[in-house]
């Protein structure tokens, strides 16, 4: 039977996954046996960054092919203008998101037929708005509490754990087995026909660092790599990295209470939990592949898998994100496609997360908008000629949480990151190629003032051929409204 021109698409993106945590990707301390096929049948990016080191804001990016300071989403809670799953649904997708995407609103549309939306897994702040999503309501069906702060709170070692708890309740209510397993029955159920766009957003392995029992205890002493840097690397950082580093040591943010030095036993026992996070979702990716096979799509789908940003796990002296070191902004990404990309390819190329956009729409045989930043990988998933990226930026504007800085930009090449604060005359400058770990930095080494200065000239150029490029989308997004 001839394989269908245009293909299902699951796209699988998890929260806060780090760049190091798939064993085929080279790093043999992981157990992800359905990842690793992944990759060893499509195609494996290696050096994939995110647009911004946190939710919103790279999921913004992601879903609509722009930077944040084109689409206007700089921090968490801001709303959303569209997505460009709305080019699939008019295209005849039936598109479906179950999990989260973190839009805001929470439920709009955004191009979606259905939402089944689950958000963070701990919401219990006055900090952020008040929402029932649908784990939520599982909980209440079953009459059970939802794990959040406030109830690890009552442990008498909360203060000890680093944000690393054992899941103790039904192992289908955890929200990295909740959502796949509730993806998986829409893959069983739905009854058309047409293509679909399915959505997965897994809430791992965000904290709570939360795995079942037994995944844990398959990562109980097992060798993982200890945290980067020491006194000096945390007392030698920016004044807006210290401050942000202040603000988890005075926050509990997502049950996690940061320590100033936590001991070798709770950064392993941190990293355990984490780590033992991404097997449970490996899991689930082979329950997911079971459940297109069940159906019978199973070759006729594209698999899409990535992150939305990392975890510094207390790299640098740091929890979880907001800043431009590797962990926080490095993510990992496979496309597999079977028969439409080359199998067990390796991109060493930089690239950067929301050109999955245009690539999902070639893939779907539609075209991008000219004014998407992005660019597609299409020619990476089927050998054709390329020119690379020479280069990726990330950005974010201060919040509740990066406080010390109105605004800070990283540039990326093939050597060297550069770090911008935009009221400072603080910096960041990195030698990639000979200190990989961001434990020198180089930004007053008045050797490499020209490197500085020429990084921070390409930043300014990005900005103003970003705002040529982009000339006219508001208007082509408000037509798009209108004629919908």
């Amino acid at each position: 039977m001839d394989r269908p021109a245009r293909p299902n698409i699951l796209f699988i993106i998890t929260d806060q996954q780090r760049f190091d945590t798939i064993a085929a990707a080279g790093f043999d301390y992981m157990t992800t046996p359905q990842l690793d096929r992944l990759a060893k049948e499509g195609v494996l990016f290696t050096r994939m960054y995110v647009t911004a080191p946190s939710c919103a804001p790279s999921r913004a990016s992601l879903f609509t092919g722009l930077y944040p300071h084109t689409n206007g989403v700089f921090r968490n809670d801001e709303r959303w203008t569209h997505t460009w799953v709305r080019q699939l649904a008019e295209a005849g997708y039936r598109c479906v998101n179950v999990g989260k995407m973190h839009t805001h609103p929470f439920e709009d549309s955004f191009g979606f037929h259905e939402r089944h939306v689950v958000e963070n897994k701990d919401r219990a702040t006055p900090r952020l708005p008040y929402f029932l999503d649908s784990w939520d309501k599982a909980f209440f069906a079953h009459g059970l509490e939802k794990p959040s702060r406030l109830t690890y709170a009552r442990r008498e070692d909360y203060r000890e754990r680093l944000g690393a708890f054992v899941w103790e309740l039904p192992e289908h209510l955890h929200s990295d087995n909740f959502v796949p397993n509730l993806a998986a029955h829409w893959i069983d159920t739905w009854r058309g026909t047409g293509p679909f766009f399915l959505e997965i957003g897994i809430p791992g392995p965000h904290p709570p660092y939360d795995p079942t029992p037994d995944v844990l205890e398959t990562y109980k002493g097992r060798d993982l790599p200890k945290p980067i840097g020491d006194r000096a690397d945390i007392e030698g950082q920016p004044s807006a990295l210290r401050k942000l580093r202040e603000q988890h040591l005075a926050v509990d943010h997502d049950a996690v209470v940061h320590l100033d030095e936590p001991t070798p036993e709770q950064t392993q026992r941190q990293r355990e939990h984490y780590f033992a996070n991404v097997t449970m979702i490996d899991r689930q990716v082979g329950h997911l592949m079971e459940a297109l096979e069940r159906r019978g799509v199973l070759q006729d789908t594209v698999i899409v898998f990535t992150s939305d940003h990392g975890d510094c796990l207390n790299d640098h002296g740091h929890s979880q994100k907001w800043t431009m070191y590797e962990p926080s902004v490095r993510v990992p990404a496979i496309v597999w496609a079977p028969g439409r990309v080359t199998a067990g390819r390796r991109v060493d190329d930089l690239v950067s997360l929301f050109d999955l956009g245009p690539t999902v729409l070639e893939l779907a045989g539609l075209e991008a908008p000219r004014w998407m930043e992005a660019r597609s990988l299409l020619p990476y998933l089927t050998d054709a000629p390329t020119e690379p990226r020479p280069h990726v930026f990330a950005e974010h504007a201060g919040d509740r949480i990066l406080s010390g800085t109105e605004f800070m930009t990283m540039i990326r090449d093939d050597r060297w990151k550069l770090v911008h604060f935009v009221d400072s005359e603080e910096g960041q400058l990195f030698d990639m190629q000979a200190d990989p770990q961001e434990l020198r930095n180089l930004w007053d080494d008045g050797e490499h003032e020209p490197v500085r200065r020429a990084l921070i000239n390409e930043i300014l150029k990005w900005r103003i051929r970003s705002s040529l490029r982009t000339q006219g989308w508001t208007e082509a997004i408000d037509r798009g409204r209108h004629a919908g």
